[in-house]
């Protein structure tokens, strides 16, 4: 098996760098994707030799499957990266025993587990590690569902699993965090008033592991408004035993479990509040028009 590398960048400088001297010795075919970065990312990406194709952010999957349909790449598999996103030493040799041999034909994709570094910290508890994600698969055979936020790359056919993981790296400072995550919020709720997409991932409970998590999801969206995040927090930093990541846990749990996902509920309360405002004002305009109407015919 040999694989193609594609790796998403924007504002990326701090961790380019090592993304790329990770994924440097397992291809000789890695694709930057860049969406217009105004720092130093595209210059380091181009120190080590690889060429640069900038291309408007639009949303994760967009860009994504733009990468798959457009890029120029070399080999039947393909391996899809964040900036962020660094192969660890037990997944780069699984991954290079794999390229001494054949995989079976029937196996179309593996998932690759995530785990998560925050202020310098990997994340194990709280139901973090691992987290699976579709990122290895055949040419031709996966595409990003077509989500605005939590998208996941779906794949035709059998899949398997790895066990070494892809270390997240986070080390934005939290302002750049913050900002992000409420961008990624209105992504959310927007995504949640639209209708499923059917041709995405199928949620099922006894399914593969990313099947599985969107079941659990699904499942949370149902909860009630804002106590749903409270239960979260309290879920993944007591019931999963987040406290033992140390204070930085503590920071991740409430921002992410319960200031993030709190923030996602207002807004939804907020537009449900605007829809049912315009809801109301034009039935009062279907009701009050005719007798507007019917007034002035009277008295002509």
């Amino acid at each position: 098996m040999k694989f193609s590398i594609i790796i998403l960048t924007y504002n990326s400088e701090a961790t380019i760098g090592a993304t790329l001297g990770a994924a440097a010795p397992l291809s000789d075919d890695i694709h930057v994707v860049d969406s217009y970065s105004n720092d130093q990312t595209c210059q380091i990406v181009r120190c080590h030799g690889i060429r640069v194709v900038q291309h408007p952010f639009q949303n994760y999957a967009a860009q994504r499957n733009w990468a798959i349909e457009a890029l120029p790449l070399k080999y039947d598999w393909e391996l899809h990266l964040d900036a962020d996103e660094r192969i660890s030493e037990t997944l780069a040799t699984e991954l290079a025993e794999l390229k001494q041999t054949e995989p079976w034909p029937e196996i179309q994709g593996y998932c690759v587990p995530r785990l998560v570094r925050f202020m310098n910290r990997p994340l194990r508890h709280g139901g973090m590690f691992p987290i699976w994600h579709m990122r290895l698969f055949r040419r031709g055979q996966g595409r990003c569902e077509e989500r605005e936020y939590d998208q996941h790359f779906v794949v035709n056919g059998k899949i398997a699993k790895l066990k070494g993981p892809i270390i997240d790296d986070i080390r934005m400072p939290l302002g750049e965090w913050v900002i992000r995550h409420n961008r990624w919020s209105d992504a959310e709720v927007h995504e949640l008033s639209r209708s499923p997409d059917s041709s995405g991932l199928c949620a099922k409970l006894r399914g593969n592991p990313l099947q599985r998590k969107r079941y659990f999801r699904n499942t949370y969206n149902r909860g009630p408004l804002f106590w749903r995040a409270g239960l979260l927090f309290v879920y993944r930093y007591i019931g999963r035993l987040g406290f033992l990541d140390g204070t930085e846990g503590l920071i991740f749990y409430f921002l992410q479990s319960l200031w993030f996902r709190f923030l996602i509920d207002a807004k939804f309360f907020e537009l449900d509040r605007v829809k049912d405002r315009q809801a109301a004002l034009d039935m009062v305009a279907k009701v009050r028009v005719p007798e507007l109407a019917a007034h002035l015919e009277s008295d002509r």
